[in-house]
């Protein structure tokens, strides 16, 4: 009996001791997932992006600040139209030349002495800009694609005249969440504004216009609106298929 009670107790611990191992693993296995999927978002951004040479990396990054702006946005209420754009006052913009922190250096974008002490590369937005009159063919989006993994693409249109129920969708578009992937949308018509919040809690806007690609990371809070123009058309990329049941709200 003695012998019994021996067995059974070095089988628990042996149990244990298994599912401790597996624990820990799959503990292990999140920790990796978060790392892998954030690593660009933290820091310089886009680590890829030192694969692009010349021209093309000049490109990417020259005139960001004419298609992606960011500013501090004002306590807004639930009554207020979001597609305003709530700047605060006194203004408190968020310049983005150096939102890749290391652009000067390596590909000799000019900057302004006011752009030095830009804040939103902590935040892991990464902002570039393509040519949209060319999307279907360019280059750049291609080099893109292929060092990220963005095998999927989905051209989406928000307007009025094309989506039923537009205000309630731009409603619910509105609502803060998060995604357990990157998301990257590219403008190719049209405007639009993603708002995340900055390590204390604060809401930053960041608008986008046509050639302004941005990538939010997977784990920021966030939400999307139309501004006042109420019109958007942006191509999805996406490292993995959307299922055919998924709506377009898994874009914003």
């Amino acid at each position: 009996m003695v012998n019994k009670r021996g067995l059974l107790t070095k089988f628990v611990l042996l149990a244990l001791l298994v599912l401790q191992t597996r624990e820990v693993r799959a503990n292990s296995r999140v920790e990796s997932f978060v790392h892998d999927e954030l690593q660009f978002g933290q820091g310089l951004g886009f680590p890829s992006i030192i694969s692009f040479h010349g021209d093309s990396a000049h490109d990417i990054l020259n005139g960001v600040g004419d298609v992606v702006q960011a500013w501090y946005m004002d306590d807004t209420t639930e009554e207020e139209d979001q597609r305003l754009p709530h700047r605060r006052q006194p203004d408190v913009p968020v310049p983005l030349a150096k939102l890749l922190g290391y652009a000067d250096k390596s590909f000799g974008v000019h900057t302004r002495k006011s752009d030095m002490h830009v804040p939103l590369k902590d935040l892991g937005i990464v902002a570039m800009r393509l040519d949209a009159d060319n999307h279907e063919n360019d280059e750049n989006l291609t080099m893109i694609r292929g060092l990220r993994g963005y095998l999927h693409m989905d051209i989406v249109t928000l307007t009025p005249e094309k989506m039923p129920n537009y205000e309630a969708m731009i409603k619910r578009f509105f609502e803060e969440h998060l995604h357990a992937h990157e998301e990257v949308c590219y403008c190719l018509e049209g405007s639009g504004y993603f708002d995340v919040r900055d390590e204390e809690d604060r809401w930053v806007r960041v608008s986008v216009r046509k050639g302004g690609l941005i990538v939010v990371p997977a784990g920021i809070y966030h939400r999307f609106t139309l501004n006042t123009n109420n019109y958007i058309k942006v191509r999805a990329l996406l490292s993995h298929a959307r299922s055919p049941s998924s709506s377009v709200l898994a874009y914003a």
